[in-house]
């Protein structure tokens, strides 16, 4: 009986494992339907992509062909050559799609902005004999690229998006969506392909951190702290200093290197506009400089505008508490976060909740309580003094 088992799920393990090769097959083994023929061929690491191609160095001409599978919807493809770096911009694309009629469109586009809508034009060197199909649930397109200079290494992109009509519309572009993983290095002479990591994609990871660390988390718990000194009328230095400590490490995290790294990934994108995050960023800048050199010019207590500084510095740090967790939240959806980022986030800003909760209450009920039975102790203890002292008398 065991022994029937185990076979029957090493014929299922089997049935499995031929079902996913024959969905994805290997570019060495494919068969173009219109007779065509390639010398060198890879299957590209993500996007169910492979690229066949036949280099000519004497004329260093290539003929390409790039295949994408598993199309069950109207999206679309484009493969490019970037000629002067490694990133999206200045990279020369060829992109195809099926129109709403049913017809194939398949054109050169220059990509000059994260903004592009892949809008045809020329590129910076001729192509020709472009082509493209869409059958059996796969898009091909086919082109000969004649390249400048004696090189046969060149930076490559390939992409897969949706359309609205017959207008491409953006991928994705989460950090762990395969959108921003489909880049690298392609030798046609040595059939060498080599994928890399867009610079971007690693710097928007950072700036994420950084202001999610600072803003996020070290900013309420400072705020907590705050919230202690204030309602137990400590004053205990370790806590006034472990206060300003996290309000100025969440200060140069996510004032200073999150809001750097900010500036740079928005020069570093051109057309690629995120006005509402951005703007609650500067708010943000903006209000922490505020509080945290505000300090330096605090009224004494005795001073008539100390109560005026108390309220605003009350009411900016309410509004830098809120806009941050809200422009947190926002961040996550920006670069599509998967949901136990969320989660655990969510988490950790319930946990700071429940903490001032509990201390609201020990200061609101507890406190007072106790305050009033230390009063009521110390009378005791005074009468029975003069209750002796009168005895002896």
């Amino acid at each position: 009986m065991a022994r029937s088992v185990i076979f029957i799920i090493a014929i299922f393990l089997s049935f499995c494992a031929l079902s996913c090769i024959a969905q994805q097959q290997p570019c060495a083994t494919y068969k173009f339907l219109n007779n065509k023929h390639f010398s060198s061929c890879s299957d590209l690491p993500v996007l169910s992509s492979s690229l066949h191609w036949n280099y000519h160095p004497l004329s260093n001409r290539v003929d390409v062909a790039f295949r994408h599978t598993g199309v069950t919807d109207r999206r679309w493809i484009a493969w490019a050559v970037n000629p002067t770096s490694e990133g999206m911009i200045g990279s020369q694309a060829i992109v195809s799609f099926q129109r709403t009629d049913g017809s194939l469109a398949v054109y050169t586009s220059p990509i000059t902005s994260y903004g592009t809508r892949l809008e045809q034009g020329n590129l910076s060197f001729p192509v020709s004999d472009l082509s493209a199909t869409n059958q059996n649930n796969e898009m091909i397109i086919y082109a000969s690229l004649e390249l400048h200079g004696n090189i046969s290494t060149v930076n490559h992109l390939w992409q897969a998006g949706p359309m609205s009509e017959n207008t491409p519309m953006m991928h994705s572009v989460g950090p762990s969506s395969p959108n921003v993983k489909s880049i690298g290095s392609l030798d046609f002479l040595s059939g060498r392909v080599k994928a890399t990591r867009s610079s971007s994609a690693t710097l928007k990871n950072v700036h994420g951190i950084l202001n999610t660390v600072s803003w996020g988390i070290l900013m309420p718990i400072g705020a907590v702290i705050a919230r202690y000194l204030k309602r137990f009328e400590s004053a205990d230095p370790l806590w006034f200093y472990l206060h300003v400590s996290c309000q100025m490490l969440a200060y140069i995290l996510g004032g200073l290197s999150g809001f750097g790294t900010g500036i740079v990934l928005g020069r570093r994108s051109p057309g690629m506009e995120h006005s509402f995050h951005k703007i609650i960023g500067i708010v943000l800048f903006c209000l922490a400089t505020t509080q945290v050199f505000g300090g330096l010019v605090r009224p004494d207590k005795d001073s008539k505008y100390r109560p005026f500084f108390n309220w605003f510095h009350f009411l900016a740090g309410c509004s830098t508490l809120i806009l941050s967790i809200f422009n947190i939240y926002k961040g996550f959806d920006l670069l599509q976060a998967a949901n136990f980022w969320r989660l655990a986030y969510s988490g950790i800003i319930l946990t700071l909740l429940l903490v001032t909760l509990l201390l609201e209450i020990c200061t609101r009920w507890c406190l007072p309580i106790t305050k009033r039975s230390i009063p009521n102790t110390t009378d005791k203890n005074t009468s029975t003094v003069i209750e002796v002292a009168t005895m002896e008398v």
